[in-house]
């Protein structure tokens, strides 16, 4: 039997015993409350940042395309000259303006006159957009039936509060002007032919016409109302009608555009967008 001594020793030791399985359980909890709380600021902050940064106003893939359209693209600095014609054209030239399958996308369009149109020289055009000035050069020389409508139809206001309807970043980098309806379909309700030879190349600065290629009953030119500005690469066919050149303060703005990136609405053809930054004409001027 255990004496008095023993029996106190014996109860010393099982206090001793259940005080440390105490403060195990006490330092237990606490480590846990740490883990705990740690993980709810993780998911606080996370959903605080989840909040301040998400998009709703776009799905999945609008989001995407929209990174995709935006991303950071290469655009040439060297703005290239204006070609020459091998043989230089008669002064003046008859050109021929046809009634197109479509009615004028502005009401009350007229062709211009056809005859004895002149073949030399240049004119200057002013372009106010809400970006800012464009001023262009026109250039009888390559292409003077293109010069006299491209001017008919600013003297008519045909440009005014028009919208460019497109722009490509990649392959073919230009932005897509002309077409009053802003669906990339709108002409001036007359067509006339290509102004073009097989050597014609393009480069960054060019004004050229933009065309559906040529008529299925007719075969003669789509040349209507729509032009594009190259801003860099273009690597295209000599199938459209260099006219004239945009100063090299426009063609920054132009930069700016581009950069700004599309959102993907004539891809895969014939490629690029609709601008993410608008670019509206506001009035078109000669001198």
């Amino acid at each position: 039997m255990p004496t008095n001594v023993q029996r106190r020793e014996q109860a010393k030791r099982k206090l001793e015993r259940q005080l440390v399985r105490r403060a195990e359980r006490a330092k237990r909890r606490r480590i846990v409350a740490v883990v705990v709380t740690a993980g709810l600021v993780v998911v606080v902050a996370g959903g605080a940042y989840f909040l301040a940064t998400a998009d709703f106003g776009k799905s999945g893939d609008d989001a995407a395309a929209s990174s995709t359209s935006a991303a950071p693209i290469q655009i040439p600095s060297e703005v290239k000259a204006l070609p020459k014609r091998p043989t230089p054209l008669a002064d003046p030239v008859n050109c021929e303006y046809r009634p197109s399958k479509e009615a004028s996308a502005k009401e009350g369009t007229k062709a211009p006159e056809a005859a004895g149109v002149p073949s030399t020289g240049t004119t200057s055009a002013t372009i106010k957009a809400n970006i800012g000035e464009l001023k262009l050069t026109l250039d009888r020389s390559l292409a003077p039936c293109t010069v006299n409508s491209f001017v008919s139809l600013i003297k008519q206001g045909y440009f005014d509060g028009t919208t460019c309807h497109r722009i490509g970043t990649q392959g073919l980098q230009m932005l897509q002007c002309g077409d009053p309806t802003g669906s990339g379909s709108g002409g001036p309700g007359y067509a006339f032919d290509n102004e073009t030879w097989p050597e014609l190349t393009y480069g960054r600065g060019y004004l050229a016409m933009a065309n559906a290629g040529l008529d299925q009953e007719t075969q003669k030119g789509t040349n209507g109302s729509q032009f594009f500005i190259v801003y860099g690469d273009a690597q295209l066919s000599p199938d459209y009608t260099v006219f004239g050149s945009l100063d090299e303060a426009g063609l920054k703005l132009v930069d700016e555009v581009a950069r700004a990136g599309h959102d993907g609405s004539f891809d895969p053809s014939p490629g690029g967008g609709k601008p993410n930054k608008e670019v509206k004409f506001e009035t078109a001027t000669v001198s």
